[in-house]
């Protein structure tokens, strides 16, 4: 097994956001290397319980390592966090839900993986390694159009349709850096600050692994699972995610749901924000270099009637 490590995200606000407490129980739905589920079970000790889950085998094998001297006090259960709901429903009602959205950097580090373009490697981007459609089976099968559709909604890549063509006529691909050269080649970027293919490579990465579907099936899911009191922390490393769940939990909060004569929500809202605006990575964990782009959102979930 490689090595599993980087450097936690916004840990210290997570903590801060979650208020870990002896005897909770908190899920890490995107667990990696196990470093926020590490300082959530150092918090919630002596007997309080995490739940880690994680569709790359790797990811699960070196946080379950690096997690054994808490004993029974971690459960690893690898699965989609999109599925949530089922995997951890054993111990609902949970206190908390972290969710480290994006890919983590070993997984970019590993070029076999196929995640960047630093490195060559196969153009793969699946984060469960062992099962469904990788990247380059994705772009086969699409047409132009296809694609295209998904580097702007997914990238949100304005030349998308000048890179969707180049792709489909140099398919199939087997080389990362042969894919980013034709993305960089064919979009006419000059002197741009980040490299012209990574707006395509995050999109065709999303699509790969539906991790916006993955998201909104877990919001949902998270909401039967904590209890009244219980918060869900959120860490996003770009617009599109941050833009989702944003909208999500100020509907949740009563912000944006439908009101009636007199101004008041129809529904009663199901959470309240906790630091309303997010928390900046930049901000919060300056020397992190990995944290500059990242966005930490927190909601609480309110009482029923």
């Amino acid at each position: 097994m490689r090595e599993f490590q980087h450097r936690t995200v916004l840990l210290d606000a997570t903590l801060q956001a979650l208020q870990p407490r002896p005897g909770g129980r908190y899920i890490d739905g995107t667990l990696g290397g196990g470093g926020h589920a590490e300082g959530i079970l150092n918090a919630c000790g002596p007997d309080g319980l995490v739940v880690g889950i994680d569709r790359d085998p790797n990811a699960l094998t070196a946080a379950g390592q690096r997690l054994a001297a808490f004993g029974d006090r971690f459960q690893p259960v690898r699965g989609r966090f999109g599925d949530v709901a089922q995997l951890a429903s054993a111990w609902a009602p949970v206190d908390g839900l972290v969710l480290d959205l994006g890919v983590s950097s070993p997984q970019l580090d590993h070029a076999d993986r196929g995640f960047s373009f630093q490195h060559d490697g196969p153009v793969d981007m699946r984060m469960d390694p062992d099962g469904g459609e990788s990247a380059a089976q994705l772009i086969d099968r699409l047409d132009a159009d296809a694609l295209a559709d998904i580097l702007y909604r997914f990238g949100e890549e304005p030349r998308s349709r000048r890179i969707a063509r180049a792709i489909i006529a140099g398919r199939p691909w087997t080389s990362t850096l042969a894919l980013a050269e034709c993305i960089a080649r064919s979009s006419g970027y000059r002197g741009s600050r980040t490299h012209p293919a990574t707006r395509s490579f995050q999109a065709i990465r999303i699509a790969v692994n539906d991790e916006l579907g993955e998201l909104e099936r877990a919001l949902e899911a998270a909401l039967e699972l904590l209890r009244p009191g219980g918060r869900m922390a959120v860490i996003s490393f770009h617009s599109l995610e941050d833009r989702f769940v944003k909208q999500r939990f100020r509907e949740l909060a009563g912000r944006r749901t439908p009101r009636d004569e007199f101004g008041n929500p129809i529904e009663p809202p199901r959470g309240r924000l906790i630091h309303p605006r997010g928390i900046a990575g930049r901000d919060a964990d300056p020397d992190n270099p990995r944290a500059r782009s990242a966005r930490l959102r927190v909601l609480e979930t309110l009482p029923q009637p």
